[in-house]
């Protein structure tokens, strides 16, 4: 799993798959980084509306709205490499 999601990710979807309480979320695969990339930094088909759809489902799940004034959803954007690179990225 840590090579489609990242560690950060992949140990996201292994704690919720034991039950353990998680935030709602959604991670961008690394074959989705890959393939951006691939394409002159162009999304891949159907992500960006993937993307958005899954923020919809954790804007439904939380009854926030991101960049919603009145209730706010605030989230956090970490980065994630299938290998282990401390301090490497800007997050």
């Amino acid at each position: 799993m840590k090579e489609l999601l990242g560690g950060k990710g992949a140990g996201l979807a292994e704690m919720t798959n034991l039950g353990i309480s998680v935030p709602p979320g959604f991670t961008i695969s690394t074959e989705a980084c890959v393939e951006y990339y691939k394409n002159g930094k162009q999304y891949p088909p159907g992500m960006w509306d993937a993307a958005l759809k899954s923020l919809k489902r954790v804007e439904k799940s939380m009854g926030l709205g991101f960049g919603d004034p009145e209730r706010p959803l605030l989230v956090s954007v970490r980065s994630g490499a299938r290998a282990s690179m401390p301090g490497m990225m800007d997050t």
